[in-house]
């Protein structure tokens, strides 16, 4: 974007200032509401009307985003409570993690311990004893 900018905006501002600084006549400027005569060269005026130009542009369109400004603040700090509040659900699911953890090391604990493969086998093919009374 920068360099789109700087691609048209050079060649203007060169064809501006030429053109302003060509024409050097006096100009008579008269502020009507207020009876004041200004004498002043044409180039002067005509970079200063651009500045103003210039200047009233980048207000209006300061004051045109505003909305979008409030917005994003308003959306930054949605963002960093929300930020806040998964941090606490990550806390709370990592102790739940750690609670199944402890209880599944209880259990291993009281349960006896299952009988292998072999140990099955094993006892498949083991004859019953008979009980006697």
């Amino acid at each position: 974007m920068g360099f789109i900018r700087l691609l048209i905006g050079l060649p203007l501002l060169i064809v501006v200032l030429v053109f302003a600084f060509v024409n050097n006549d006096l100009v008579e400027f008269n502020l009507w509401p207020f009876y004041v005569e200004i004498t002043v060269s044409q180039s002067v005026a005509i970079v200063a009307f651009i500045l103003l130009g210039y200047i009233w542009g980048k207000i209006s369109s300061w004051m045109a985003y505003a909305p979008l400004r409030a917005q994003l603040r308003k959306q930054k700090k949605e963002n960093k409570k929300l930020n806040k509040e998964q941090q606490k659900l990550t806390e709370q699911v990592s102790g739940l993690q750690e609670n199944i953890e402890a209880l599944k090391t209880q259990t291993a604990e009281l349960m006896p311990p299952k009988p292998t493969f072999k140990e099955r086998l094993k006892n498949l093919f083991k004859r019953k004893e008979k009980e006697t009374l």
